[in-house]
């Protein structure tokens, strides 16, 4: 019985390595075995990277959050308490747009969570 060699499958895959790796330097680009690594590798730093990104990104929300209420007056701590108690359902991202982008209606935010 002859061998079979499934060439279609096996040129498809690594057409699709290397079309991935377009872009590396050296043979990270040229190279199948060597391209499959760093693509691999890539792969698993990008799924990775995706979850810090969320973190990074609240992170971002509650420095911009701080900075602003403590311009008025308050800091981010008793800023969340008092509107968890007063029960306003705006997330970090809305409250850290609003720091930035019109500081007035923060403002009234802050003065409403305080009273």
């Amino acid at each position: 019985m002859p061998r079979s060699k499934n060439k279609v499958a096996a040129h498809h895959r690594r057409k699709k390595v290397l079309k991935l790796a377009k872009g590396y330097w050296g043979a990270r680009s040229k190279v199948f075995t060597v391209a499959k690594n760093h693509v691999e590798k890539g792969l698993v730093h990008a799924y990775r990277d995706r979850k810090l990104k969320k973190r990074t990104f609240r992170q971002l929300w509650i420095i911009r959050i701080n900075a602003a209420a403590r311009i008025n007056g308050t800091n981010y701590s008793k800023l969340i308490h008092g509107l968890e108690k007063k029960g306003v359902g705006i997330n970090r991202k809305i409250l850290a747009g609003l720091a930035v982008e019109n500081p007035s209606a923060f403002t009234e935010i802050v003065n409403y969570s305080l009273n």
